[in-house]
Parts: structure tokens; sequence; C-alpha cells
């Protein structure tokens, strides 16, 4: 157990150091296993490896990034902006509701967390300047929305969590569909509460670009937002009703963001080469550490770990309610040292059965983990949210202001988890009703 307990102070020193997550992955994997196991450690290795390289499940996750990038070439975005704007603007701090309400969507037809707050920052952080808005609030703002693809289904993290876990894809996205439309209002009702608390610094004459009538606003509407809920409906509606797996409704997905592509008059064959190396790098990133990390845990559990951590949950005497704060906790530090990756390869093989041993609903569980996940992606000073936003915010915008942005949004984000854990039906209903999930 030795050898064990000092895999993951290695992983840490050498993530410190600055070598790639999945090379340290790599090199304690195999440094554990010739210290264990001597030559024949590769062929363990080379079995983790090939079992997750071989995961169908997995491949729904190229699919979901391409969807993602086509439809942020796709000219969706502005228009679905300037739409948000139409019918939200004229409220209190209208265009931070339009930008929450953008994020949610492209969350759910996205799926992919950074991708989704840069788009719309680069958009909104304009808009909301202009109208004199607090760069505390569009920093909160933009955040909050870009961090909902974690929570809002279908989503990669969801994808690759399930497929750890070992639990159905559609009972995970079912699970997570009432929180993350919860997380969504609670958002919405603090930024409206804001505008109304500080009218002057929201512009209430409404940054609409001109008086649109309603006939436009719902023509508008029509065009912008029917196709994308059709591309949202098609994807988990398939995938909850059992009619197609994950990777097969992603990839339905990835098709119709073309099509819309081709409609919008936005396709071209650069347009189209350039989402594929995207796609490529983003995926190859993801699917690398996947692989490491399941060679990682593989070797942690040969060398005893998973003994190691049995003995001292028993010996602390955590029981139910203590073992789940202790994971949780867990995940949430690791959120500040590691991206979601790296997270959930780590900790969901390590958790998972200790979950399944104690009669946990596995699924209410994940859902607390992904709503910790999204937490520690908002949450200074390592707050992976803020340095995206630091990426293309204006000089004007400094990073103490992010920081005191965000605070507001973790509070609602912690008061999601807290109405999952006392009330699990939050998260458990949808998926005991649902047929096919």
């Amino acid at each position: 157990m030795l050898t064990a307990g000092l895999m993951f102070p290695a992983l840490f020193a050498l993530i410190l150091l600055g070598l790639p997550i999945a090379f340290s992955l790599v090199i304690v994997s195999v440094g554990a296993g010739l210290v264990a196991f001597g030559p024949a450690a590769f062929n363990q290795l080379y079995g983790s490896f090939y079992s997750a390289s071989t995961n169908f499940i997995l491949s729904a996750i190229p699919m979901f990034i391409l969807m993602g990038a086509l439809l942020e070439r796709s000219g969706i975005a502005e228009r679905l902006f300037r739409v948000m704007n139409m019918w939200l603007g004229r409220l209190p701090a209208g265009l931070a509701l339009a930008t929450i309400a953008m994020g949610a969507i492209f969350a759910a037809a996205a799926g992919v967390v950074g991708a989704v707050e840069v788009m719309i920052g680069m958009m909104a952080i304009p808009a909301m300047q202009r109208a004199r808005y607090d760069n505390r609030l569009i920093a909160g703002t933009i955040c909050a929305g870009g961090s909902l693809g974690t929570m809002i289904p279908p989503s990669v993290i969801a994808v690759m969590y399930a497929s750890l876990a070992q639990i159905s894809v559609g009972k995970l996205l079912a699970g997570m569909m009432f929180p993350g439309l919860i997380m969504v209002g609670l958002f919405l009702a603090y930024i409206a509460l804001q505008g109304m608390i500080r009218p002057a610094e929201a512009d209430t004459a409404a940054q609409i670009e001109d008086e649109v009538g309603l006939a436009e606003k719902l023509r508008a509407t029509l065009v912008t937002l029917v196709p994308v809920f059709a591309l949202i409906f098609a994807v988990l509606g398939s995938i909850l009703a059992g009619i197609a797996s994950p990777t097969e409704a992603a990839a339905v997905g990835a098709a119709g963001a073309l099509l819309l592509c081709i409609v919008n008059r936005r396709f071209s064959t650069g347009m189209l080469q350039e989402s594929l190396k995207i796609t490529v790098r983003i995926s190859a990133m993801i699917l690398l550490i996947v692989a490491a990390g399941t060679m990682f845990m593989g070797v942690f559990a040969a060398n005893g770990g998973a003994r190691m951590i049995r003995q001292f949950i028993e010996g602390a005497g955590l029981g139910q309610t203590g073992m789940i704060v202790f994971f949780l906790l867990v995940v949430f530090v690791l959120g500040f040292v590691l991206d979601w990756t790296a997270n959930v390869l780590i900790c969901v093989p390590l958790f998972t059965p200790f979950i399944r041993s104690a009669g946990i609903d596995p699924v209410w569980f994940a859902t607390m983990v992904l709503v910790v996940i999204q937490t520690s992606y908002l949450t200074p000073p390592m707050a992976s949210s803020i340095f995206y936003l630091k990426s293309i915010a204006p000089p004007d915008m400094t990073y103490g202001q992010m920081c005191r942005g965000v605070v507001p949004f973790i509070i609602l984000q912690l008061l999601t988890l807290a109405l999952i854990a006392l009330f699990p039906e939050v998260s458990t209903w949808l998926p005991s009703k649902l047929v096919g999930v």
C-alpha cells in the first residue's frame, strides 16, 4: 500500500512542475507498476489502455465536440444573442439575462464548457460595457453562463462520468435536467434582482439595435431558436427515449449542426477543416487523459489503493453522510489543481465502488459531483472560468473584479447542491419515470 500512497503526491508534483496531465499520469503509472510488478506491469498497463481506447460510449465525445465547433461557426450564436436581447432587453439587467439564457441554450447544444464561455463572452462583453454594466456583474454572468455546459445535458463530462461509473448515460442526463434548470432559474432571479436594486448600472432603456415589432420578434425567434431546439431535442430526446445510443445521438447532432451551417450559408471547406482540427485536438487531449487515467487507477487499485481508502473511511468512522461529504470535498479540492477531465478520471473509479457498496443512488451522487466540479470551475484563485474570461476580457476588467463577480454565482451553485442533497428526488425522479434510459 506504500506505493499506492505515494502515487498521488508524485502525480501532483509532476503536474505542478508543468508536465501535461496525461504524461504525468502515464509516468506515475509506469513507475508504480514497475516497482510493484516488474516488467510484467506492461501487460496490465496495455490492458488498461486498450479497454479505455475501445470504449464505445466514449466515442460520443468527438461527435459532441464537433457539433459544438460547427455551431460556433454557423452564425447561430450571434443570431441567438440578438433574439434573446429582443425578448429580454427591456427587463432590468436584460443583457445579463440574455447572456445567461444564451449560455444555457448553447450549453445544451454544444456541451463543451470553455467554448461556450469564450463564445458568449466575445459577444456579450462589448454590449454590456456599452450599456454601462458593472464589470463584476459582467464577469460573473459570463463565467456562470459558460459553466452551464457542465450541468445542462447533454454534456461531455456527463458522458465521460457515466462511462467510468458504468451507469446509464440516459439516466445521468435525465438526473441532471431538473438541477440544471434550477441553477439557471437561480442565476436569472439573482441577475433580475440586481437589475432592480441597481437600475443605474443596467441599461433599462434596452440595448436593442432598433425598435422591433412583435412580428419581427416572432420571425427571428422561429428562424433562430426553433432549429437549435430541434437539434437539442433530436440529440437529448433520442438518448432519453432509448431510440439511440449516446454515440449515435451525438453523430446525429454533428450532422444537424453541419446542416445548420449549410442553411445559414456559413459552410465552407475552410470552416469544416478548422472545425475538424479543433475536434481532433480537444478529443485527443480528453481521450489521452482517459486512457492514462485508466492506467493510473488500475495500478493504484493493484497496489492496494482501494483497500487503503476503505481502511481510512472505516477508521475515521465517517458513516454514509460523512463519506459523501468527504468525497465531494476531495473533488472540490482537486478542482483547484486539475481540469475536469483529470478530476473525473481520478475520482469516479476511486469512489464508485464505495458508493455502490453503501447503497447510495449513483445518479444522485453523480449529479452532486458534477455540481461540485462546476463550482470548483468558478472558485478563485485557480478558477478555470476566470482564466478563460481573462483571455478575452478588455484591459479595464481586472482579475479582482472577476473574482468578486463570480462569488454570488458560487453561492447559488452551493444552494443548488444543498437542494439536491436534501431532496434527492430532484435528480432521481425523472430517471425513474423515463422509459428507455
